[in-house]
């Protein structure tokens, strides 16, 4: 292929040609009629023959000039289409939203039918991942973090939309059944845990629960002293509770449907305080509107 000559001139020229004036030419592409004249003066040395006829007035082309010009347009043009047509698509790829897996699961996914219908222009990717990807390198274009309030995400610009709380729940079968009353019957049940990262602060687990649940009543097992079953999912975890298979400690946002329904009921009347959920976006993204749009939608869902 041959090399070609800058833009800035090929610009120029395109600009000069249709307007037959260096000044109007300047006006249009916010420069001087010195710099246009520059510019021109420039591909007429690239070219090896002068464009422009700049005596007398007015300006006119020359037949190399005229010859050139409706080539430069079309290619001008046909690069003005393209570029558009990638923006377009740019703008219809799918908004890639990050959050945990269970939260993905159990409170997004079923609300996602909704979003569609207030913007079927903007279809969502949703990245299920207990792993916090990063925004800033491009990861994904929004985030749904869950944090205490005492640290909240420091990666964007991060809006609280929900928090929750954490009961001891079970299958109804377990209440009806006479065989959990009170605290001491724990010793006779399974315990379901699911994993908490090193790194997580205070978090609501079966020891902790213990713990408090003893400030108010006299009789309750020793943790050592009961049946465990532990998953690294949460959604597995929530699932062998549904299942009958022991009692679990849930946030009340990843089981509402479950204790509405009454698939899963409270099995004691006290509860630990759980984290803050938040969505993040990063400021001057380029679908910034879509993104603006979608934190509005999720802090009014229900």
């Amino acid at each position: 292929m041959e090399k070609l000559p800058p833009l800035i001139e090929l610009r120029a020229f395109d600009a000069a040609a249709r307007h037959l004036s260096f000044k109007r030419a300047a006006a249009e592409l916010g420069v001087t009629p010195t710099a246009i004249s520059h510019q021109i003066r420039l591909l007429e040395g690239y070219c090896g023959c002068t464009l422009f006829r700049r005596r007398p007035r007015p300006l006119s082309l020359t037949g190399a000039g005229a010859r050139l010009f409706p080539a430069i347009r079309g290619g001008l043009e046909a690069f003005a289409v393209a570029i558009a047509a990638v923006k377009r698509d740019r703008d219809l790829q799918p908004l890639r939203v990050t959050t945990t897996n269970a939260f993905a699961s159990r409170w997004l996914v079923p609300r996602l039918p909704a979003w569609a219908k207030l913007h079927p222009e903007a279809p969502l990717e949703i990245i299920g991942t207990d792993s916090v990807l990063d925004l800033r390198a491009g990861d994904g274009d929004v985030a749904i973090r869950y944090a205490t309030s005492r640290v909240a995400p420091t990666d964007g610009i991060a809006e609280e939309f929900l928090s929750d709380t954490f009961w001891p729940v079970c299958s109804p079968r377990l209440l009806t059944s006479g065989h959990l009353k009170r605290p001491l019957d724990l010793k006779e049940h399974v315990l379901v845990h699911s994993y908490w990262a090193p790194g997580d602060r205070d978090p609501p687990t079966w020891q902790k629960w213990l713990s408090l649940a003893r400030r108010k009543w006299r009789q309750v097992p020793a943790f050592k002293d009961m049946q465990h079953l532990s998953f690294r999912e949460e959604l597995h975890a929530i699932e062998a509770v549904i299942a009958g298979q022991g009692i679990g400690i849930f946030s009340d946002t990843l089981v509402a449907h479950e204790l509405a329904s009454g698939t899963l009921v409270r099995a004691f009347a006290l509860s630990l305080p759980g984290y803050k959920f938040y969505v993040v976006r990063r400021a001057g993204h380029r679908r910034e509107k879509t993104i603006k749009a979608f934190s509005t939608w999720i802090r009014s869902a229900r």
